[in-house]
C-alpha cells in the first residue's frame, strides 16, 4: 500500500480532518506554500497526505508523499550524521567519551583537548552556533580549516549551544573513522538497509522535477539548489545539512527507531542498547543528536508527545518526531523558505506542527487504541 492510498483508510477519522484543517489554514495564511503530513506506528501508515503546491502557483505540482524530495537541511544531523555515529559507537569504533582530537588532531586550540564526541551530540562542546563559511573561506577545504580552527567560546560540558559546527566535525570525525566519505557510508549502512531509496545528497539533476523549490532566482523558482549555503560552500555534503528525501523514506526511518534498532527485513543495525543510550535525555532537552520533547512548550510537539519523545527539525520547515512509548511518529515537510506569505513563518510553522502532533495523537488513539506500544497491535 502507497502511502497516499493510505491516506483513504483515515480520511473519515476526525483526527485526520483535524490535520487537514491545520495544514491547509497555514497554507490560506501563507506560512508556506506546500506540505506533506505522515503519521505512522512501527507497521502502519494511518496518514499520508500532500498538501497545496510546490509553489504558490495553483498550477504546480502537488506534493506526493512518494515521490517529492524535499531539501531536510538541519535533519540532516539526524538522519545522516546521528545514525552513522552510532553505528561507529555500536561498533567499537568511536568512543562517545573520547577526545575528538582522537579522530580529528587538526582541531586545536585552548581547551579542546576536552571537547568528546558527546559534547558534539550534545551540542556541549563549547563552540559557537554558526560562522558564515559562505562569506569567509573561497572552497571547501578553506571553510573546514576554519571550523577546526574556531576558538571555544565556553568551557565544554558546561553549556548547550546548538551548533551546526558540532555536526560538521561528527561528519568528519565518520569520514577519518571509516576512511570513506560521509555520503558514500549513509548511502551504504544506513539508507541501502533501511529502503531509503529517495534520501540522498547531491540529487541528480534529471530528479528536480520531484524537488520541492526553496528559493527564487530572478523570479523562477529553483530547485535542487540547497538553502544551506554552507553546506554549498563545503560541497553540498556535510553533517549539518545537505540531505534530500521523500515523506516515505523518513517514515521508514522512524520506524527503524520504533523497532528498536531492526530493519523491515529483520537486520539488526544497532544494539538496542545503543539506540537507548542515543535517544535518552540528556542536558537541556538534548539526546545525542536528538532533541528531546519539551514538556513546558507546545511549539513543534503539541502537549500529547509523551516525555520520552524525540524527533528535530530543519530550517527549511522540515521535521520528524518518534514516540517510542506510544509507538508512533508524525513527519512534516514543508518549504516554508519559499517566499513565505505570513510574517513570522518560522514561529507560525512551529505552531501548527505543535497541533499537527497532537492530532497525530488523537488519530493514533482513534485507530490503535490507548494501549501502550509494548501491547499495541496496531
Amino acid at each position: 500500500m502507497s502511502l497516499v492510498t493510505a491516506f483513504v483508510v483515515a480520511f473519515q477519522l476526525s483526527a485526520a480532518g483535524d490535520i487537514d484543517r491545520v495544514v491547509s489554514g497555514a497554507i490560506r495564511d501563507g506560512v508556506f506554500p506546500g506540505a506533506i503530513v505522515v503519521v505512522g506506528t512501527r507497521e502502519r501508515t494511518l496518514l499520508a497526505r500532500g498538501y497545496g503546491h510546490f509553489t504558490w502557483s495553483a498550477e504546480s505540482q502537488v506534493p506526493d508523499p512518494d515521490s517529492t524530495l524535499f531539501d531536510l537541511a538541519s535533519l540532516t544531523k539526524v538522519v545522516a550524521t546521528t545514525p552513522a555515529a552510532m553505528i561507529l559507537v555500536d561498533a567499537g569504533w568511536v568512543q562517545l567519551d573520547a577526545p575528538v582530537q582522537r579522530y580529528l588532531p587538526e582541531f586545536r586550540g585552548e581547551g579542546k583537548g576536552r571537547v568528546t564526541v558527546r559534547h558534539l551530540l550534545e551540542h556541549r562542546s563549547g563552540l559557537r552556533a554558526f560562522l558564515p563559511l559562505n562569506q569567509l573561506a573561497a572552497d571547501s577545504a578553506v571553510a573546514r580549516r576554519l571550523v577546526l580552527e574556531e576558538p571555544l567560546r565556553w568551557v565544554p560540558g558546561t553549556r548547550v549551544e546548538y551548533s551546526d559546527l558540532n555536526a560538521m566535525l561528527l561528519g568528519w570525525v565518520v569520514e577519518v573513522v571509516t576512511k570513506r566519505p560521509l555520503e558514500e557510508f549513509v548511502a551504504a549502512r544506513v539508507f541501502r538497509p533501511l529502503g531509503m531509496t529517495q534520501t540522498m545528497f547531491r540529487p541528480a539533476r534529471a530528479l528536480r522535477p520531484r524537488i520541492v523549490p526553496v528559493g527564487l532566482w530572478r523570479g523562477h523558482a529553483i530547485a535542487g539548489e540547497l538553502h544551506d549555503q554552507n553546506a554549498v560552500r563545503l560541497g553540498g555534503v556535510s553533517g549539518h545539512a545537505g540531505l534530500y528525501s521523500s515523506a516515505a523514506d523518513l517514515a521508514r526511518y522512524a520506524r527503524f527507531y520504533l523497532r528498536g534498532g531492526v530493519t523491515a527485513d529483520g537486520e539488526r543495525l544497532v544494539t538496542a542498547a545503543t539506540l537507548a543510550e542515543f535517544t535518552r535525555r540528556g542536558p537541556g532537552n538534548r539526546a545525542l543528536g536528538w532533541e528531546m520533547n519539551d514538556p513546558t512548550s507546545a511549539e513543534h510537539t503539541g502537549t500529547l508527545l509523551q516525555a520520552d519523545a524525540f524527533g528535530h527539525g530543519g530550517y527549511t520547515g522540515t521535521s520528524i518526531w518518534i514516540d517510542p512509548q506510544r509507538g508512533l511518529f508524525v513527519v512534516v515537510l514543508t518549504n516554508r523558505v519559499f517566499a513565505p506569505r505570513a510574517r513570522r513563518s518560522i514561529s507560525r510553522l512551529k505552531v501548527a506542527r505543535g497541533e499537527v502532533a497532537d492530532a497525530a495523537v488523537a488519530l493514533h488513539r482513534e485507530v490503535c487504541g490507548a494501549a501502550p506500544a509494548a501491547t499495541s497491535t496496531c
